[in-house]
Protein backbone atom coordinates (compact mmCIF):
# COMPACT_ATOMS: atom_id res chain seq x y z
CA UNK A 1 0.00 0.00 0.00
CA UNK A 2 1.09 3.59 -0.63
CA UNK A 3 2.77 5.43 2.23
CA UNK A 4 0.37 7.44 4.39
CA UNK A 5 0.68 10.66 6.37
CA UNK A 6 -1.86 12.31 8.67
CA UNK A 7 -1.62 16.05 9.38
CA UNK A 8 -3.66 16.77 12.47
CA UNK A 9 -3.85 14.74 15.67
CA UNK A 10 -7.21 15.90 16.96
CA UNK A 11 -10.28 13.70 17.16
CA UNK A 12 -10.57 13.01 13.42
CA UNK A 13 -6.84 12.56 12.83
CA UNK A 14 -6.58 10.12 15.72
CA UNK A 15 -9.71 8.28 14.54
CA UNK A 16 -8.19 7.79 11.08
CA UNK A 17 -4.94 6.61 12.65
CA UNK A 18 -6.90 4.17 14.83
CA UNK A 19 -8.69 2.71 11.81
CA UNK A 20 -5.37 2.25 9.99
CA UNK A 21 -3.68 0.75 13.07
CA UNK A 22 -6.43 -1.85 13.43
CA UNK A 23 -5.34 -3.22 10.06
CA UNK A 24 -1.60 -2.81 10.73
CA UNK A 25 -1.34 -0.14 8.03
CA UNK A 26 1.67 2.10 8.55
CA UNK A 27 1.18 5.86 8.79
CA UNK A 28 3.01 8.95 10.04
CA UNK A 29 0.97 11.18 12.39
CA UNK A 30 1.92 14.84 12.73
CA UNK A 31 0.72 18.00 14.45
CA UNK A 32 1.88 21.57 14.93
CA UNK A 33 3.59 20.82 18.25
CA UNK A 34 6.08 18.29 16.95
CA UNK A 35 6.61 14.52 17.18
CA UNK A 36 7.53 14.54 20.86
CA UNK A 37 4.06 15.74 21.80
CA UNK A 38 2.56 12.65 20.13
CA UNK A 39 4.60 10.03 21.98
CA UNK A 40 1.76 8.84 24.24
CA UNK A 41 -0.78 8.86 21.40
CA UNK A 42 1.27 6.75 18.99
CA UNK A 43 2.26 4.38 21.80
CA UNK A 44 -1.42 3.73 22.45
CA UNK A 45 -2.24 3.32 18.76
CA UNK A 46 0.32 0.59 18.16
CA UNK A 47 3.52 -0.03 16.20
CA UNK A 48 2.18 0.77 12.72
CA UNK A 49 1.63 4.45 13.61
CA UNK A 50 4.69 6.65 14.12
CA UNK A 51 5.05 10.32 15.01
CA UNK A 52 6.67 12.69 12.57
CA UNK A 53 6.90 16.29 11.50
CA UNK A 54 4.27 17.92 9.32
CA UNK A 55 6.82 17.95 6.51
CA UNK A 56 7.39 14.19 6.88
CA UNK A 57 3.66 13.43 6.89
CA UNK A 58 3.11 15.72 3.88
CA UNK A 59 5.77 13.87 1.89
CA UNK A 60 3.81 10.59 1.88
CA UNK A 61 1.93 9.33 -1.17
CA UNK A 62 -1.46 9.75 0.52
CA UNK A 63 -1.86 12.61 2.99
CA UNK A 64 -4.89 12.98 5.25
CA UNK A 65 -5.52 16.54 6.42
CA UNK A 66 -7.67 16.87 9.55
CA UNK A 67 -7.01 20.24 11.17
CA UNK A 68 -9.22 22.84 12.87
CA UNK A 69 -10.50 25.05 10.06
CA UNK A 70 -8.92 28.31 11.28
CA UNK A 71 -5.54 26.59 11.63
CA UNK A 72 -5.48 25.02 8.15
CA UNK A 73 -3.54 27.80 6.38
CA UNK A 74 -0.80 27.78 9.03
CA UNK A 75 -0.67 23.97 9.14
CA UNK A 76 -0.13 23.70 5.39
CA UNK A 77 1.98 26.83 4.86
CA UNK A 78 5.42 26.40 3.35
CA UNK A 79 4.95 22.82 2.19
CA UNK A 80 6.36 21.99 -1.25
CA UNK A 81 4.11 21.31 -4.23
CA UNK A 82 2.37 17.97 -3.78
CA UNK A 83 3.36 16.86 -7.28
CA UNK A 84 0.26 14.81 -8.01
CA UNK A 85 0.13 13.03 -4.67
CA UNK A 86 -3.25 12.47 -3.01
CA UNK A 87 -4.59 14.71 -0.26
CA UNK A 88 -7.66 13.46 1.59
CA UNK A 89 -9.63 16.44 2.85
CA UNK A 90 -11.24 15.35 6.14
CA UNK A 91 -12.09 18.88 7.28
CA UNK A 92 -15.30 20.78 7.94
CA UNK A 93 -15.60 24.60 7.96
CA UNK A 94 -16.77 24.78 11.56
CA UNK A 95 -15.10 24.69 14.96
CA UNK A 96 -15.81 24.04 18.61
CA UNK A 97 -16.82 25.51 20.97
CA UNK A 98 -19.18 27.84 19.11
CA UNK A 99 -19.74 25.65 16.01
CA UNK A 100 -20.34 28.77 13.97
CA UNK A 101 -20.22 28.07 10.22
CA UNK A 102 -17.47 29.75 8.24
CA UNK A 103 -18.73 31.86 5.34
CA UNK A 104 -17.09 30.44 2.22
CA UNK A 105 -19.24 32.34 -0.25
CA UNK A 106 -20.13 30.09 -3.16
CA UNK A 107 -17.16 27.76 -2.68
CA UNK A 108 -17.09 24.35 -1.07
CA UNK A 109 -14.66 23.72 1.75
CA UNK A 110 -12.74 21.26 -0.43
CA UNK A 111 -12.19 23.94 -3.06
CA UNK A 112 -10.67 26.13 -0.35
CA UNK A 113 -8.48 23.26 0.88
CA UNK A 114 -7.39 22.57 -2.71
CA UNK A 115 -5.88 26.06 -2.89
CA UNK A 116 -3.77 25.27 0.19
CA UNK A 117 -2.29 22.06 -1.27
CA UNK A 118 -0.97 23.00 -4.72
CA UNK A 119 -0.32 20.08 -7.03
CA UNK A 120 -2.44 17.66 -4.98
CA UNK A 121 -5.18 15.39 -6.24
CA UNK A 122 -7.85 16.14 -3.61
CA UNK A 123 -10.34 13.54 -2.42
CA UNK A 124 -13.02 14.47 0.10
CA UNK A 125 -13.58 11.69 2.66
CA UNK A 126 -13.66 10.77 6.37
CA UNK A 127 -15.23 14.10 7.41
CA UNK A 128 -18.91 13.17 7.60
CA UNK A 129 -18.84 10.46 10.29
CA UNK A 130 -18.40 11.08 14.01
CA UNK A 131 -14.82 10.28 15.10
CA UNK A 132 -15.96 7.32 17.21
CA UNK A 133 -17.57 5.76 14.11
CA UNK A 134 -14.42 6.27 12.02
CA UNK A 135 -12.33 4.69 14.79
CA UNK A 136 -14.81 1.93 15.61
CA UNK A 137 -15.55 -1.39 13.95
CA UNK A 138 -17.29 -0.68 10.60
CA UNK A 139 -19.15 -4.01 10.95
CA UNK A 140 -20.41 -3.40 14.49
CA UNK A 141 -24.02 -2.97 13.36
CA UNK A 142 -24.08 -6.17 11.36
CA UNK A 143 -23.30 -4.73 7.94
CA UNK A 144 -20.61 -2.38 6.65
CA UNK A 145 -20.67 1.26 7.67
CA UNK A 146 -20.95 3.60 4.68
CA UNK A 147 -18.15 6.07 3.99
CA UNK A 148 -18.65 8.63 1.21
CA UNK A 149 -15.88 10.03 -0.96
CA UNK A 150 -15.61 12.36 -3.94
CA UNK A 151 -12.97 13.88 -6.17
CA UNK A 152 -12.06 14.93 -9.69
CA UNK A 153 -9.24 12.45 -10.32
CA UNK A 154 -10.49 8.94 -11.10
CA UNK A 155 -7.24 7.18 -10.13
CA UNK A 156 -7.04 9.02 -6.82
CA UNK A 157 -10.62 8.04 -6.02
CA UNK A 158 -9.87 4.43 -6.93
CA UNK A 159 -6.96 4.39 -4.46
CA UNK A 160 -8.99 5.93 -1.65
CA UNK A 161 -11.95 3.67 -2.44
CA UNK A 162 -9.64 0.65 -2.13
CA UNK A 163 -8.36 1.92 1.22
CA UNK A 164 -11.91 2.47 2.48
CA UNK A 165 -12.72 -1.11 1.49
CA UNK A 166 -9.60 -2.47 3.19
CA UNK A 167 -10.59 -0.67 6.39
CA UNK A 168 -13.91 -2.53 6.29
CA UNK A 169 -16.17 0.35 5.27
CA UNK A 170 -18.52 0.38 2.30
CA UNK A 171 -17.39 3.26 0.09
CA UNK A 172 -19.81 5.24 -2.06
CA UNK A 173 -18.42 7.54 -4.75
CA UNK A 174 -20.39 10.81 -4.80
CA UNK A 175 -18.82 12.02 -8.03
CA UNK A 176 -16.80 15.17 -8.67
CA UNK A 177 -15.47 17.30 -5.84
CA UNK A 178 -17.71 20.32 -6.47
CA UNK A 179 -20.80 18.13 -6.08
CA UNK A 180 -19.77 15.41 -3.65
CA UNK A 181 -17.95 17.61 -1.17
CA UNK A 182 -21.03 19.79 -0.75
CA UNK A 183 -23.20 16.76 0.01
CA UNK A 184 -20.98 15.73 2.93
CA UNK A 185 -19.87 19.17 4.10
CA UNK A 186 -20.84 20.07 7.64
CA UNK A 187 -22.78 22.27 8.05
CA UNK A 188 -25.03 22.49 5.01
CA UNK A 189 -24.82 19.10 3.36
CA UNK A 190 -27.54 16.46 3.77
CA UNK A 191 -25.20 13.54 4.57
CA UNK A 192 -23.02 14.50 7.59
CA UNK A 193 -23.51 12.50 10.79
CA UNK A 194 -25.70 9.88 9.10
CA UNK A 195 -24.64 6.45 10.34
CA UNK A 196 -25.63 4.43 7.27
CA UNK A 197 -24.93 0.71 7.05
CA UNK A 198 -24.84 -1.47 3.91
CA UNK A 199 -26.27 -4.96 4.41
CA UNK A 200 -25.69 -7.88 2.08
Amino acid sequence: MASIGIIGAGQIGRAIATALARHDIEATLANSRGPESLADIVAALGPSITAGTVEEAAARAIVFVAVNWSKLPAALAGLPDFGGRIVVDANNPIEAPLFKPVDLGSRSSSEVVGDLVPGARVVKAFNHLRPDLVAGDPASDGGRRVLFYSGDDARAKTEIGAMIDRLGFFGIDLGPLALGSRLVQFPGGPLPALNLVKFG
